[in-house]
């Protein structure tokens, strides 16, 4: 059982979290400031640590340093913040993650597990192939030398198809990679796909997905005929 602790000094949030990470499988630890997550840690090991950003005394970043650098924990920052400075500095502090007040519980179960994911089985940070590289700590892909923001799914769902460029990929890897299940509705699936051919052409990206019927996906590059 995968142990997550929670920082955040508001009691409500802090409990709503406990409580749907408990409900999903997960062991949980809780503290209100970061004076007691480290003391805490001192006895006691966790696999990933959820840090609110405004917090008394030491803020999230600073914890956020400590617990990247020092402790070699993953942490995912939330913060009421939405601006492109505080998103940029909670990475730098070594942060996995990050995820803006108010969000829904599914969405941060969601980065939990693929923070944990690429914690457990050592994915790479960075997947490139035919001018395009897709930043797993960022959640950013660059296309020809410019970023650009992609949402959580279709970059992963493209990081799937970036581990094995040129070959099948089949729909079951790539639903229980990014949703964790194997319930997921062709629908949704075939929509998060669209929407990442859609964006990939809009970049002038080099490559496509091509679906292969029955079986999945290949990414392949798109030849001068194209």
């Amino acid at each position: 059982m995968d142990k997550v602790m929670v920082v955040e000094d508001d009691v409500n949030i802090r409990n709503l979290i406990v409580l749907y990470l408990k409900k999903n499988g997960y062991e949980v630890s809780d503290f209100e400031e970061a004076g007691s997550a480290l003391g805490y840690l001192e006895d006691e090991e966790v696999d990933l640590a959820v840090v609110d950003v405004m917090m008394p005394g030491m803020d999230g970043f600073e914890l956020t340093e400590v617990l990247s650098a020092d402790l070699e924990i993953p942490v995912i920052l939330l913060t009421a913040k939405g601006q492109l400075d505080d998103k940029e500095q909670g990475f730098l502090a070594g942060a996995a993650d990050y995820i803006v007040k108010p969000f829904e519980p599914k969405e941060l179960l969601f980065r939990i597990r693929a923070v944990l994911k690429r914690s457990n089985r050592g994915l790479d940070a960075k997947l490139s192939f035919g001018g395009v590289t897709v930043d797993r700590e960022h959640y950013e892909i660059e296309v020809d030398g410019r970023t650009h923001m992609l949402p959580v799914k279709e970059l992963e769902m493209l990081a799937c198809l970036l581990e094995r460029p040129e070959k099948v990929v089949t729909r079951e890897h790539i639903v229980e990679s990014v949703w964790g299940d194997l319930e997921t509705s062709t629908f949704t699936i075939n929509t998060h796909m669209n929407r990442l051919r859609q964006k990939l052409e809009k970049y002038g990206a080099a490559i496509r997905v091509l679906t292969v019927r029955g079986v999945g996906y290949r990414l392949e590059r798109l030849g001068p005929e194209t």
